[in-house]
């Protein structure tokens, strides 16, 4: 199953070209990036690890897609990977765009679980299948 989040998320896995294409983007309407990473993608998650402080003065792409790959090689494919764009103009203040750039090579999905409650009402929740294992393990072999 592959998690999709983000803008881009009806589309495959952008290569490097097209994510500095999407940086540089940010970059020409002011937006500060940043980048994060989680072991733990559930949709009500939204709060995942930041890399480093979110990139406020970057002239172009190549010094977040620098960052970017620094994110890649300590985290080892082993986590998902998502770049955010925040602009921070005067009545907009906000998340302008987001999408993951990375996931591990194995991704185990979600359970949907069915709750009976009183009243014959039905509540259903996600539950990770990779939230089964610890915390730095969940993608490791």
């Amino acid at each position: 199953m592959r998690i999709t989040q983000g803008t881009f998320s009806f589309l495959p896995d952008l290569t490097d070209d097209q994510i500095t294409a999407q940086v540089q983007y940010c970059l020409d309407h002011g937006w500060a990036v940043n980048i994060e990473f989680t072991d733990d993608p559930h949709p009500r998650n939204t709060y995942w690890e930041m890399w480093g402080i979110p990139l406020f003065d970057v002239p172009d792409a190549a010094g977040v897609m620098l960052a970017l790959a620094e994110c890649r090689k300590a985290q080892g494919g082993t986590q998902y990977i998502r770049l955010s764009a925040f602009d921070s103009s005067y009545g907009w203040e906000s998340l302008r765009l987001s999408f993951i750039t990375d996931r591990p090579a194995e991704e185990p999905g979600f359970a949907l679980e069915r709750q009976e409650r009183a009243g014959r009402q039905i509540a259903y929740t996600t539950r990770a299948y990779s939230a089964q294992k610890p915390e730095g393990e969940r993608y490791r072999g």
